[in-house]
């Protein structure tokens, strides 16, 4: 992974071989980002989202290897607990054009990703929420 910093936006490049999550990670913790946005495109050759389940309260895992486009990979962030926290989405489509996605639990690049991380001042920490299954936004 490269970076340059412009202000509080951060350009990055990530890497053949590289697993997404385990780089934006190693941003925010080395940058300090506490609060951000994050954009992406790019290739992958396997990854795995989520799908969650409201009524069972848990998240049921794709996995996908072979040729990939990121068609869109967004979130955020921001802390838990005070420490690092990321909530990411991301879609991506095969030669087919056929598009698949949900809740990024993996992701390795096979060519580049290209992502736009956007810092934003202040912090928002999340905390687990018994009633929905889920770690929220707690203000």
């Amino acid at each position: 992974m490269e970076y340059r910093k412009f202000d509080k936006t951060y350009i990055v490049r990530i890497d053949r071989g590289e697993e997404i999550l385990e780089q934006v990670r190693e941003l925010a913790l080395k940058e300090g980002i506490r609060l951000a946005s994050v954009q992406a495109l790019g290739a992958v050759n396997e990854f795995t989202v989520g799908v969650f389940r409201p009524g069972e309260k848990r998240y049921d895992a794709n996995v996908f290897q072979g040729d990939y486009e990121i068609v869109s990979l967004t979130g955020t962030i921001n802390t838990m607990d005070g420490g690092f926290y990321t909530h990411l989405h991301m879609s991506a489509g095969d030669e087919t054009g056929h598009v698949f996605g949900g809740h990024l639990n993996r992701a390795v690049v096979s060519a580049v990703c290209e992502m736009v991380v956007t810092e934003i001042p202040g912090s928002v920490d999340r905390a687990f929420n018994e009633e929905v299954g889920l770690n929220l936004f707690h203000f």
